[in-house]
């Protein structure tokens, strides 16, 4: 049987604020990329969300980002390599701190936002990222696109690779994501989102924006927490998947 793993970012708020429907999407996906303070999230928050994915058996991964509240880490950044290693260590290390408390410990990496789509060819950045997975000790799982430049360092260096798939998310015509700024770059029809999530399951395949069909090979599954009515969306995602003969589980 197939089976993918179904993410989504969660904490994702920052004091009273709060952007993510965390208690709502928990009981709906295996994997949470909990936000560590930098793009969002706070000690606060990180901790609540990790306990409550550990009650779950949801597993708890590390959403690395660049130093960008006031922009959501969706901003372009030029960060020093030495810099970035350090913060992407510094911000699983503080993670790890309440997924310990609550019985569970850090299982994966992901980057965020611009650190996502940077890393996906930026050999230098990349690079800086894989160093500060490995300077925050263990062999985690770093998530990304099929692909990217931080998968193949990370493979090199040792680490497990995991590739991802969006299904909320126009693709180019070479399997990179449509920068948000561009007309059309994010799906906003659910029916289209429920259907591509089983295509891409399914065939390994989707409809790229310029109507060519790319084959997308993922193992896990990212949804959005920051979606109009994610939770919906979410369980339809996993109905349809599970409809679909395929097995929802977490990689890690």
């Amino acid at each position: 049987m197939t089976s993918i793993d179904l993410n989504a970012d969660l904490g994702e708020g920052f004091g009273r604020w709060r952007l993510t429907d965390d208690e709502g999407l928990l009981p709906v996906v295996t994997s949470a990329n909990v936000a560590c303070g930098f793009h969002a999230g706070d000690p606060a928050t990180m901790r609540r969300v990790c306990e409550s994915a550990a009650e779950r058996g949801v597993r708890v991964g590390a959403q690395v980002s660049y130093r960008d509240l006031a922009g959501f880490g969706r901003r372009a950044m030029d960060v020093p390599p030495g810099e970035l290693a350090a913060e992407v260590a510094y911000q699983i290390g503080a993670l790890e701190v309440f997924a310990r408390a609550a019985g569970t410990r850090v299982a994966y990496v992901k980057p965020h936002g611009a650190l996502y789509n940077r890393v996906v060819r930026d050999e230098e950045q990349a690079a800086a990222v894989v160093d500060g997975v490995v300077l925050a000790g263990g062999a985690l799982p770093v998530l990304g696109l099929p692909g990217s430049r931080v998968l193949e360092l990370a493979g090199r260096a040792g680490l497990p690779v995991v590739t991802e798939a969006f299904a909320d998310r126009a693709y180019t015509d070479e399997g990179t994501l449509v920068p948000r700024g561009q007309e059309g770059a994010v799906v906003a029809d659910p029916d289209a989102v429920v259907e591509r999530s089983a295509g891409l399951a399914v065939s390994g395949a989707v409809t790229a924006l310029s109507g060519a069909r790319i084959g997308v090979r993922a193992r896990s599954l990212c949804v959005h927490g920051d979606t109009p009515g994610s939770v919906e969306l979410a369980r339809r995602v996993r109905e349809r998947l599970e409809a679909s003969g395929v097995r929802v589980e977490a990689f890690a």
